[in-house]
């Protein structure tokens, strides 16, 4: 009798932590299933409240390893500069900006600009849906993308349908990508693609993948070769396959036990990335695998 239970386990484990890791297969695609052992995640500081209100965004600022990060919708409309460890440095106020929900930074760092995603959008009834870009000396010039999904027709939509609430982007050869936080059924996370300059944009909805938790930051490796997607207690892997749908590369997750709500992502190399959560840990998953593989 235990051997024949031992026997029914085994796939009912492996199909919980398929659902728990990612999402279950749909199709020739494959999913998140397999998990990543090429990273070590460690605690390697703090952000404190009392200076830094809320993390929900993060980007390399410098060579030293320093950090640009934001509070979200309700805060002010600055950036901290704080170092690798979480300790504040500076602020920045961003002037002409408002914050209605900044949810994610994105970065192109050939030009030097950085993005701010003021896409937050928890009602799904937001029509001023913006990034601010940052350029020149001093991150001092600011420029507005504005954008609307061309699928979504009411403001807001039925419960069900609420899959238009944003908080994770990132920057690629002359693009936004946008991911989106599914507040409705079947936990489709939808790609959009806009330019990456000022403008009045229609989003093009490219991709969609089904994954079991809301993605709340992403980013792809300064070479471009992996993007990650961050959600509660996994971060999502996909090796970027030039000419290719993105959700059609190789997947892995990455389990961060005790990483609570985490919100903020940006990798700091090819293969290195940090991580913030809503109570300012900073972690940062250290690759630790073969890097003449990729």
């Amino acid at each position: 009798m235990l051997f024949v239970l031992r026997d029914k386990l085994i796939p009912l484990l492996i199909f919980a932590h398929s659902l728990l890791c990612g999402c279950t297969k749909n199709d020739e695609r494959g999913d998140f299933a397999r998990v990543s052992k090429d990273y070590q995640v460690q605690t390697v500081g703090r952000l404190h409240k009392e200076e830094v209100v809320e993390s929900s965004g993060l980007a390399v600022a410098d060579t030293d390893g320093n950090l640009w990060t934001h509070g979200d919708g309700g805060n002010t409309t600055w950036l901290y500069l704080v170092s690798p460890q979480g300790d504040l440095i500076r602020t920045h106020p961003v002037r002409g900006a408002t914050n209605v929900d900044w949810e994610d930074l994105a970065q192109d760092r050939q030009r030097g600009h950085l993005f701010i995603g003021d896409f937050g959008n928890n009602a799904n009834k937001r029509r001023d849906l913006r990034v601010y870009r940052l350029s020149g000396p001093g991150l001092k010039k600011v420029d507005t993308i504005r954008f609307h999904y061309p699928d979504q027709k009411q403001f807001p939509p039925k419960k069900k349908a609420r899959n238009f609430d944003c908080e994770a982007f990132f920057y690629h050869n002359d693009s936004l990508y946008l991911f989106t936080k599914n507040r409705g059924e079947g936990n489709w996370v939808k790609e959009y693609h806009m330019p990456a300059r000022p403008g009045n944009y229609v989003a093009r909805l490219a991709d969609s993948i089904r994954i079991n938790t809301w993605i709340t930051a992403a980013d792809i490796s300064p070479d471009g070769r992996r993007v990650a997607l961050l959600g509660y207690g996994h971060v999502y892997l996909i090796d970027v396959e030039p000419g290719h749908p993105l959700f059609s590369g190789a997947k892995s997750c990455l389990p961060l036990p005790g990483s609570g709500q985490a919100e903020a992502l940006s990798f700091v190399n090819n293969q290195d990335f940090v991580l913030s959560n809503e109570k300012g840990k900073l972690f940062r998953a250290s690759f630790r695998g073969n890097t003449a593989a990729r």
